[in-house]
């Protein structure tokens, strides 16, 4: 779990973004990966203690590819220098929420929960709908002071109130999210000691366990679309 290994080569990857680089050192990324990985391990255990649900996972099925998908962007550098991962009941898929990591140099990674999506209408319909029949637990839960302290409900919203919806809602302005999601920085030198910083991301994530209960409560019945 040699975080610093990670960091390193996700520094030369952003440097030398290109193919010729990239498959010159293939060894270096199996080895970051490989402590990446180990890293999530980690995290899983330590997780487990107050949400078993994520236990059986497989740190492998749970990362996402640093390949970039170019062909409707304007970047067109063929690597993501990040190292990504979601860990929930159902793996990484984006139902159930789960807790969202994201190793990325220059002071890009964070820790996330809650739902990141906002193209699952029937997922953005669910939540809305259980905010309005649980507006109190909501408000309860994004209200609690430690849970203030580090996080602030984020998401794409819309600017008028959907369709259906009551404007003088007492959750109104969260009625108008499409996504309702968690994001904590992390700065890269809280990555140089990977047990301390396992400890800190397992804390914060205890704190993301009850808005994440929460939306997956409102989430059961969903159905990922058939490609």
């Amino acid at each position: 779990m040699n975080t610093q290994f990670i960091m390193d080569y996700l520094w030369a990857l952003s440097m030398n973004n290109n193919r010729e680089w990239y498959h010159a050192n293939k060894d270096d990324y199996k080895k970051a990966n490989d402590e990446f990985e180990g890293l999530l391990q980690a995290l899983m255990l330590e997780i487990g203690k107050f949400d078993s649900s994520i236990l059986h996972n497989n740190p492998k099925e749970l990362t996402f590819k640093i390949v970039r998908d170019t062909r409707f962007s304007h970047d067109k550098s063929p690597y993501n220098p990040a190292f990504r991962a979601h860990i929930s009941s159902k793996g990484k898929l984006p139902v159930p929420v789960g807790y969202y990591l994201m190793v990325k140099p220059d002071n890009q990674s964070f820790l996330g929960g809650g739902l990141f999506a906002d193209m699952f209408k029937n997922a953005t319909t669910m939540i809305r709908d259980y905010i309005v029949q649980n507006g109190e637990e909501w408000e309860k839960i994004i209200h609690e002071p430690e849970f203030k302290k580090y996080f602030t409900v984020q998401g794409t919203a819309l600017k008028k109130v959907p369709a259906g919806y009551e404007k003088e809602h007492p959750q109104v302005e969260y009625l108008k999210y499409k996504s309702w999601y968690l994001e904590y920085p992390i700065k890269d030198e809280e990555l140089k000691d990977a047990d301390a910083f396992v400890t800190k991301a397992v804390e914060l994530f205890r704190l993301m366990k009850p808005f994440n209960d929460y939306l997956n409560k409102a989430l059961v019945g969903f159905q990922m679309p058939t490609r």
